[in-house]
């Protein structure tokens, strides 16, 4: 178990090469990617000149992990694409991961951003528990396969589907959530994920589980959202599994 205090991680925007080569390196710590599926240093480089974000935590001198972002444009308005955000896995449960996305929150609303988005992995329990439970976003888009083939073993050798969340960023849900105000939601469907999943892909003979689970919660959540349904919220229970629940969602107005 880590026992490095909260206080002891500090979170700044990252401006140099040198920072942002460490940004790759930390890539296949975390994710164990060849080089096809690395994000290359220049690409740092170039978020961060083009209005985009590249944060990192570090404990000391040490980067321990780090969260960036790209401009995007949609249906007429600016947003932010969180492309990616990765902490090392010695450095996992001290609120590292959410404080990055405060900090990337903080700095988009100080710049006029309204909606930051990013791609999640629908099979990841505590990465959607996050993303919806303790940030705020809300989910009505699913894509299949959105890389196609990954490198990354925990990756488990399935297509690597992907839920779009939505962060809005100055929403009432999304402020009382981070205040740690229970939200009012009407469930209309849930959707579960066994907390077996994780050894599922890892363990070539169970991977067809891992496979069929997958397609069939990809259908129930494709369903969903075609008839005009939102992930509005996300429970774990003491075993471990967790649930999408889906409900309605008026999108917030804009200034």
């Amino acid at each position: 178990m880590n026992t490095v205090p909260q206080t002891d991680i500090r979170i700044q925007s990252l401006t140099t090469l040198e920072q942002f080569e460490r940004c790759v390196v930390l890539q296949i710590e975390v994710w164990g990617y060849s080089d096809g599926d690395v994000i290359p240093r220049r690409v740092f480089v170039v978020a961060q000149r083009i209005g985009g974000q590249v944060i990192g935590a570090f404990c000391g001198d040490t980067l321990v992990g780090f969260a960036m972002s790209l401009p995007g444009y949609r249906n007429g308005k600016p947003y932010l694409h969180s492309h990616m955000l990765a902490v090392l896995p010695q450095y996992r449960n001290l609120g590292v991961g959410r404080r990055l996305k405060l900090a990337q929150r903080d700095d988009g609303i100080a710049r006029g951003f309204d909606l930051m988005e990013w791609t999640f992995d629908p099979l990841e329990i505590r990465n959607a528990h996050l993303n919806i439970a303790r940030l705020g976003a809300i989910v009505r888009r699913y894509q299949p396969d959105f890389y196609g083939p990954s490198s990354s073993p925990l990756q488990g050798g399935l297509p690597t589907d992907r839920l779009y969340a939505e962060w809005w960023l100055r929403s009432d849900r999304v402020t009382g959530i981070l205040r740690g105000e229970a939200q009012p939601i009407e469930i209309v469907e849930r959707v579960t994920v066994p907390h077996t999943i994780y050894q599922w892909k890892q363990d070539a003979q169970n991977r067809g589980l891992a496979r069929a689970l997958q397609s069939s919660n990809r259908e129930a959540l494709e369903s969903a959202f075609s008839r005009g349904l939102a992930v509005v919220g996300y429970e774990r229970d003491v075993q471990g599994n967790g649930t999408f629940l889906v409900g309605h969602w008026k999108e917030p107005l804009r200034n």
